[in-house]
């Protein structure tokens, strides 16, 4: 039929699945209108299929940005600095969820086992190791804060200048600030550096399973989507390298 070939004609063109479904929603509600209003008998889309939306693959900080960004970025010696640097430390070195970094709590952190206990989506708890680096900023951050604060030493472990628990708003442009100064891409959201963490490791040959534990899916398959970052970065050094690629 025509509509058939248009819409072959559209995915030769390079539309994408997502454009195409969009197209044909709107074809089958002016068929279906034109039925309704007895103009037509019957409309052509009812065996139209539409694609399926391709999956997109996470966006990832490269990890040579992320050691840019920990060792070259300048960071406020004040108490603001000191909370930006650790809110960006906490997201990309435990891979947390916004809101799980958010409601962290000071007790939560076990300085002595270098580890934090984060309550997930459903209240479901888990317990990820912190690496040396930023177990010595979280200590650092908590001798200020009883300068700081003195009456805050309970509660959320991150506080903004005023003493407050920080707000969504507040970490979302506190990441976008920092990523936009070491890297190009388009996301630069809190959750880039949670994709970015569970890349990385598993980038690094990290055991799905234990990336799941420490992501707090409920599933496998919310996990596998980063093996599928690791095979587009084999796929990349195979054609860079192989002779015959």
């Amino acid at each position: 039929s025509m509509v058939r070939t248009w819409l072959a004609s559209l995915k030769q063109e390079g539309q994408s699945s997502k454009t195409i479904n969009r197209k044909i929603s709107s074809l089958r509600s002016f068929f279906k209108n034109l039925v309704k209003n007895q103009v037509l008998e019957q409309g052509p889309m009812g065996s139209i299929s539409s694609p399926k939306n391709a999956k997109r693959l996470p966006q990832f900080v490269d990890s040579r940005d992320i050691d840019t960004l920990f060792s070259a970025v300048e960071f406020g010696n004040d108490w603001q600095g000191l909370t930006e640097r650790l809110i960006l430390q906490i997201l990309y070195s435990c891979g947390l969820r916004q809101a799980e970094l958010i409601s962290l709590q000071q007790h939560h952190v076990d300085l002595v086992n270098s580890s934090i206990k984060v309550l997930g989506k459903g209240n479901k708890e888990r317990v990820i190791p912190i690496a040396s680096g930023l177990r010595q900023g979280i200590e650092h951050y908590i001798t200020q804060k009883k300068v700081e604060f003195p009456e805050r030493h309970t509660g959320p472990l991150l506080l903004n200048k005023k003493g407050k628990k920080l707000y969504p708003r507040y970490v979302y442009d506190v990441v976008k600030k920092y990523l936009s100064l070491i890297t190009t891409i388009e996301k630069r959201s809190p959750h880039i550096l949670r994709h970015s963490f569970a890349t990385h490791l598993t980038n690094n040959g990290a055991d799905i399973n234990a990336i799941k534990e420490l992501l707090g899916h409920s599933s496998l398959a919310a996990t596998q989507i980063y093996t599928h970052n690791s095979i587009e970065k084999l796929k990349d050094a195979h054609k860079k390298a192989h002779p015959k690629a």
